[in-house]
């Protein structure tokens, strides 16, 4: 299979990066994001992994992928798909109640079997502990090959400046 990338991008701040799929690492995953494609939503900064921005989408994939290509210590420029029940993020300490009320209201909110993380690591010492839940293991299933420094630098400005009004979103490249 030829290599197949996409791009990520925070497109208020105008900034992208491209990333190459891990279709040798994570098939199955990497096939259900690929059919998927646009993907996207708001964006928020990792409160417990530290250098993590992600969007949380409903559920795409016909099945769950397993969980494949694993890690707990995602790198710069980790992709990484994670799984939650609308229970596991469900507590006021996360803070998604705002954006439930937005995208359809609590009760809809609470309907979802499921929700699914698309994240980027743009830094250093991450480590996928929650408070609440423990160790949290990700699908890594993309690489950053081009533009990590100048997403790097955004990131870093969303979480001092803050993220309303901005996406996170996948295309293909």
């Amino acid at each position: 299979m030829a290599d197949r990338f996409i791009e990520v991008s925070l497109d208020k701040r105008g900034v992208s990066c491209t990333a190459k799929l891990l279709d040798d690492r994570a098939p199955i995953t990497c096939e259900a994001v690929w059919n998927a494609l646009p993907l996207g939503g708001d964006v928020y900064h990792a409160k417990y992994a530290r250098n993590e921005i992600y969007a949380l989408i409903p559920p795409f994939a016909p099945e769950e992928p397993p969980l494949e290509n694993p890690t707990i210590t995602p790198i710069p420029g980790d992709l990484c798909y994670f799984t939650f029940s609308h229970t596991q993020l469900g507590t006021a300490s996360y803070g998604y109640e705002a954006a439930a009320e937005q995208q359809g209201g609590k009760a809809a909110h609470a309907e979802r079997a499921t929700v699914i993380d698309l994240a980027l690591f743009y830094e250093r010492n991450n480590l996928l502990i929650n408070g609440d839940a423990g160790w949290v293991p990700g699908i890594v299933w993309g690489a950053v090959v081009d533009g990590l420094d100048e997403m790097a630098e955004a990131c870093q400005d969303l979480w001092r400046a803050g993220a309303l009004g901005e996406t996170l979103n996948f295309r293909r490249a």
